[in-house]
């Protein structure tokens, strides 16, 4: 089975876990736990395996020898 590592979901683009769950309840639990880190997560039923993916807005960039 070919997986796609990116995914573009509603509009925006995800990044597959690159994990793959026997059943719907192990991949949400996953998910779970990505969005109590502030990832916003998707869902993706393929065959009879499920995706988990992900992503996270950049809410502040640092760089490096620059002071603020």
């Amino acid at each position: 089975m070919g997986i796609d590592s990116v995914k573009i979901l509603d509009g925006k683009k995800f990044l597959w876990d690159g994990k793959v769950y026997n059943n719907e309840t192990g991949a949400k639990e996953a998910m779970s736990g990505y969005e109590q880190r502030g990832f916003e997560t998707r869902l993706v039923e393929e065959g009879n395996k499920y995706l988990a993916y992900t992503r996270r807005v950049v809410t502040e960039v640092v760089v490096e020898g620059q002071s603020v």
